[in-house]
C-alpha cells in the first residue's frame, strides 16, 4: 500500500479513528522529530541544561567582545592609512 492510498484511507475515517491513528505515530514513529530536539531533550532528562538567563549573558557577552575586536581592528587600519 502507497503514501497516497494510506492518506486517502486516513481522510476516510471518522475523527475520533483519525485520532487513534495520529496518536498511534505520535507514540510509535519519531522520525518527524529533529535529532537536534531528541539530543536536547536526552540532555535536559540527564541534567545538563543551562540556565536561560545564563546563555543569553554568554551570548551577549561574546557577541559585544567580537563588536568591540572589530571596532579595535578598524581604528587601527584607520590609523594606519
Amino acid at each position: 500500500m502507497s503514501a497516497t492510498e494510506i492518506i486517502e484511507q486516513f481522510k476516510a475515517l471518522p475523527a475520533s479513528e483519525r485520532a487513534q491513528v495520529a496518536k498511534f505515530v505520535v507514540e510509535n514513529d519519531d522520525s518527524w522529530i529533529p535529532e537536534s530536539f531528541k539530543q536536547g531533550m536526552a540532555d535536559a532528562e540527564a541534567g545538563r541544561f543551562v540556565d536561560l538567563d545564563t546563555a543569553l549573558n554568554e551570548n551577549i557577552r561574546i557577541i559585544s567582545a567580537r563588536v568591540a575586536s572589530r571596532r579595535e581592528r578598524r581604528n587601527y587600519e584607520e590609523e594606519g592609512t
